[in-house]
């Protein structure tokens, strides 16, 4: 496997190409194998890395995924990286790894909808007491860790992009036996690394940044301690991702600190021109100094991210509107991919929620989740003007 040293670019080109020299190859082949020789006696056979033996199954691990695994862990700076067929797998196989039955989970309210719905059924289902606090309270430290076994928040909400203050709450569990997980979908390897700042794991929807290009679903998980447990329930429930998918996954990666940027860069100005325009009630986005976790967000990113989200004035039929005049924007769920997307949480990310809450986490009707692909930003301040202009 390849160095995994250097800037961020370089890792996410190089880590974990697996290099046949045989054959010469410059880019990790497709291990398209359902099984392998077993036991393999050959003299110098490659181990997996997640069970130390010869390759058997690829339920079990395949060369292409794990090739994958180690470039994300390399961009993620984490010692393992592991891959699942969605980001809701990549949460599930965390929580039902480390959660068990009379346990405590802390969870922020502020969660892509689905996890909320997962969080407050299926874990209180089965026997897990499961405690919503709003990202403020968790910003302000207003809980004691040691009474939970995980506490678990998304770095950047979705849609409302609050900031979690990530390296606070890493101190306050730090010396206890609680562990902490953070969703940084909304902020990718390249804005942050939750590990450097006290979580014991980080999970991604790599649907979003980390593939970047809106044709493959997959999720991973990071983290530095002792994976075996989440290896275990990924072999046994099954969410694994097929090969070809992998090394769809893994050519997307190598450019998303080239993408990340351009998206970062486009958010902000975006965010400005929507500040100003006489049709937009609100604007949700961290970079903006007018943002109420600018500050948070200095301390905790790298970068303010690709996301924004912005209230219009009239509510939702105008939104809707809004959606249906625009050119280069794709009115579309998901986010992270090089194509800008814009989309109504009700109808999309939120819409498992009941009105009551969603309202109870700042999701209005109207609100409208919008995520910068990396075209010109001039271009599509132009398409969004066009569209406000017909409200």
């Amino acid at each position: 496997m390849a160095d995994q040293k250097g800037g961020i670019n370089t890792r996410a080109v190089s880590a974990g190409e697996l290099k046949i020299k045989e054959f010469g190859n410059v880019v990790t082949p497709i291990f398209q194998n359902a099984t392998f020789i077993y036991p393999n006696y050959e003299s110098g056979a490659i181990s997996d890395p997640s069970t130390g033996k010869p390759y058997i199954y690829t339920r079990w691990g395949n060369p292409t995924v794990n090739s994958l695994e180690q470039k994300y862990a390399a961009i993620e700076d984490s010692k393992f990286g592991i891959s699942f067929s969605s980001g809701m797998s990549a949460i599930s196989c965390l929580a039902m790894s480390i959660l068990k039955r009379g346990m405590k989970l802390l969870s922020a309210s502020e969660l892509y909808g689905q996890t909320y719905s997962y969080f407050l059924n299926k874990l209180r289902e089965n026997g897990i007491e499961v405690t919503f606090m709003d990202t403020n309270d968790l910003n302000e430290g207003s809980f004691k860790a040691s009474e939970y076994d995980m506490i678990y928040a998304e770095s950047i909400t979705n849609p409302t992009d609050m900031v979690t203050d990530i390296g606070l709450i890493g101190e306050l569990c730090n010396g206890t036996e609680t562990k902490l997980a953070i969703d940084a979908t909304f902020a990718s390897p390249v804005n942050q690394n939750p590990l450097e700042l006290g979580a014991n794991y980080v999970v991604h929807s790599g649907t979003k940044y980390l593939s970047g290009h809106s044709d493959a679903i997959c999720g991973f998980l990071g983290t530095d301690e002792d994976p075996s447990a989440i290896y275990d329930m990924r072999k046994n429930l099954g969410p694994v991702l097929d090969p070809t998918q992998a090394y769809s996954i893994a050519r997307g990666m190598k450019t998303i600190g080239l993408r990340v940027g351009r998206q970062n860069e486009n958010a902000m100005k975006i965010s400005k021109f929507l500040m100003e325009n006489d049709k937009v009630e609100s604007v949700f986005y961290p970079g903006l100094e007018s943002s109420p976790y600018h500050k948070i967000a200095k301390k905790n990113l790298r970068g303010y991210g690709g996301m924004l989200s912005f209230e219009i004035k009239g509510g939702v039929d105008q939104a809707r509107k809004f959606l249906g005049k625009l050119k280069y924007i794709s009115p579309a769920p998901s986010l992270g991919g090089v194509e800008s997307l814009a989309t109504l949480p009700i109808d999309t990310s939120h819409s498992s929620m009941s009105k009551a809450q969603r309202e109870k986490i700042g999701i209005k009707d109207g609100l409208v989740r919008f995520s910068c692909g990396i075209e010109d930003a001039e271009d599509l301040i132009e398409d969004m003007k066009n569209a406000l202009d017909f409200l």
